[in-house]
């Protein structure tokens, strides 16, 4: 998960008063670019929000904290505050800047950080995670900034607030360089943060705990995936934590993981400037992202390396994302006056294509403004994009044993086809032998393992996606047992409007296609598919996933089951 919140819960402020008037002592001699201007613009009318969530009960252990969605004081809102206010604090172009009522302000968040910390130096994550290591690297990605900040306005009074800041970081220090980690991208966000504090404040123990961890290696395949496969949380944060590293430590060579990684990720962008999620293997797995987290490290290998296709990307990201969430990485560009250069010339970024990624398990199948990904080790293992038209996910399933879901192991290809298979058996028991018999006759000391086997079903499942005229051909294909039930889900995101299908009489959200041909159309995006095949009304079979809350279009039948469904 990115703990770097985008706060935009209203606008009216119950604490913060701008104050403006104070000499322009912390600016850059290069002037700011329209853009990034509108961005300060737009962190000053969102700091007022964090009045709403402020914890203003004197009497508090908390109090000047910050609360989560649920009202509870947090290290992780405090912290964000602390970053945004401390940044917008020392840019000469803010409201807020070097307002002494928001001083008031940072010096009681920074008492409160405090407060939540413990004595070995971590913080907690109260989701889930305590005393907790690598979520005290995250929080310093704002607490860091915020510091630097204030210390480079050289406004008078922030000595109190300096003051605690640096004994919450070199506190924070102490824990990271003897804890541990959950997670591979962990690595990295504590190496990150250490580099960081160790361009503060020097010290051999720091650069000693990131070689540790460097010693392992980065986690990227030869796909140029990392481990977790997480395209919309942990990869742009490990893209973002590797370049920190290759500059804070002068180790060009990090910057090659985050090249591979941005190249690849060109074929994992939908045409609407989505972001691919459905390979993830983390909490991220099927969740709707844009590639706003992925701005700063295009921007920045974009200009590092005068590439074209990198700058085509933050082009299209600042197309397709709302500029208050790349707002929300402000403090990355004032920090780095480099980031303001113009980018360089755009080459054409990948709009027609069929790639494989084997270490993913994906398939990426992608024609000008429609696309598709195929997905192994997942029960939906295909989605199609039309636009803004999205089918989520289809899924096949035979109520076969209680295990008939049809989910992959691997993606073929044969030819221009891709192929997916998966082959089940049912079996019967027989009598155990006598010398295996639990003098109890406890059955579960009685393994079904040492049972001899009889009356063993089969069902064998290939799926075949093939590209077709504007779209795929899906041919679908279950054998073997006979008279077994199947039903193919296609799941819809929510939101549009379904055409030539039947509302299924006892079942919510299930609609059937018998007709030849249904469409789900979402503004002028539609998406067609058919023909329809219904001979039975059992859509959620034993043994089946269930079935998601979304808008579902079912064909129905027996085995053996052939059908071809076209998708377009």
């Amino acid at each position: 998960m990115d703990r770097r919140n985008f706060i935009s819960i209203g606008a009216t402020s119950l604490s913060l008063l701008p104050l403006t008037g104070f000499a322009d002592v912390y600016t850059n001699t290069v002037r700011k670019p329209a853009w990034l201007l509108d961005w300060i613009a737009i962190n000053d009318r969102q700091l007022p929000n964090y009045g709403l969530i402020k914890v203003t009960d004197a009497n508090s252990p908390y109090a000047g904290g910050y609360l989560n969605e649920t009202d509870m004081p947090n290290p992780q809102s405090t912290s964000g505050f602390l970053m945004k206010a401390g940044m917008l604090f020392a840019t000469p172009e803010s409201s807020y800047y070097q307002s002494t009522k928001l001083l008031a302000e940072i010096e009681a968040a920074a008492r409160c950080m405090l407060k939540f910390q413990h004595s070995d130096g971590t913080i907690d994550y109260l989701d889930t995670n305590f005393h907790s290591t690598p979520d005290t690297a995250f929080v310093l990605e704002n607490i860091v900034p915020a510091y630097k900040f204030l210390s480079g306005s050289n406004a008078k009074g922030t000595g109190t607030a300096l003051g605690l800041l640096k004994t919450f970081l070199t506190k924070a220090g102490d824990a990271l360089i003897v804890g541990g980690i959950h997670t591979p991208n962990h690595r990295w966000v504590v190496s990150a943060a250490l580099t960081k504090l160790n361009e503060l404040f020097p010290n051999p123990r720091y650069t000693g705990r990131i070689d540790q961890w460097l010693a392992e290696h980065i986690d990227i395949d030869p796909d140029g995936q990392f481990n977790e496969k997480s395209t919309n949380s942990y990869s742009p944060i490990v893209d973002r934590s590797l370049i920190i590293m290759a500059r804070g430590l002068k180790k060009p060579e990090l910057f090659e993981p985050v090249r591979r990684n941005l190249m690849m990720t060109l074929y994992y962008v939908h045409p609407n400037g989505e972001v691919v999620t459905e390979g993830s293997n983390r909490q991220d797995k099927g969740t709707i992202g844009n590639m706003s987290r992925y701005y700063y490290c295009y921007r920045y290998m974009a200009l590092l390396d005068k590439n074209g296709e990198m700058a085509a990307m933050c082009r299209l990201i600042e197309k397709t994302c709302p500029k208050e969430q790349l707002a929300g990485y402000l403090d990355y560009f004032l920090e780095d006056p480099t980031l303001w250069n113009e980018l360089p010339a755009s080459k054409p970024l990948p709009t027609s294509y069929a790639k494989a990624f084997p270490y993913s398990g994906v398939v990426r199948i992608r024609r000008e403004g429609w696309d598709a990904t195929l997905l192994s080790n997942n029960a939906a293992w295909l989605t199609f994009h039309k636009g803004n038209a999205v089918l989520q996910g289809m899924r096949v399933a035979a109520s076969f044993f209680g295990k008939g879901q049809f989910q992959p192991t691997k993606i073929e290809q044969q030819g221009n086809a891709w192929v997916m298979r998966q082959s089940l058996e049912g079996p019967y028991y027989q009598p155990i032998a006598t010398d295996k018999i639990d003098a109890n006759g406890d059955w579960d000391k009685m393994s079904r393992t040492d049972r001899p086997q009889s009356e063993i079903q089969k069902l064998d499942s290939t799926v075949t996606v093939t590209e077709v005229n504007n779209g795929l051909r899906v041919d679908v294909e279950l054998s073997g047992t006979d008279n077994v039930p199947v039903a193919l889900e296609l799941i819809f995101r929510p939101g549009g409007t379904l055409g030539g299908v039947t509302k299924h009489p006892k079942k919510d959200n299930a609609f059937l296609l018998s007709d030849e041909a249904g469409t789900y159309a979402v503004g002028t995006d539609t998406i067609r598919f058919g023909p329809g095949r219904v001979q039975h009304k059992g859509v959620q079979l034993r043994g089946a996933v269930p079935s998601m809350d979304a808008p579902t279009v079912y064909l129905t039948g027996y085995t053996p089951f052939k059908h071809s469904l076209f998708l377009g």
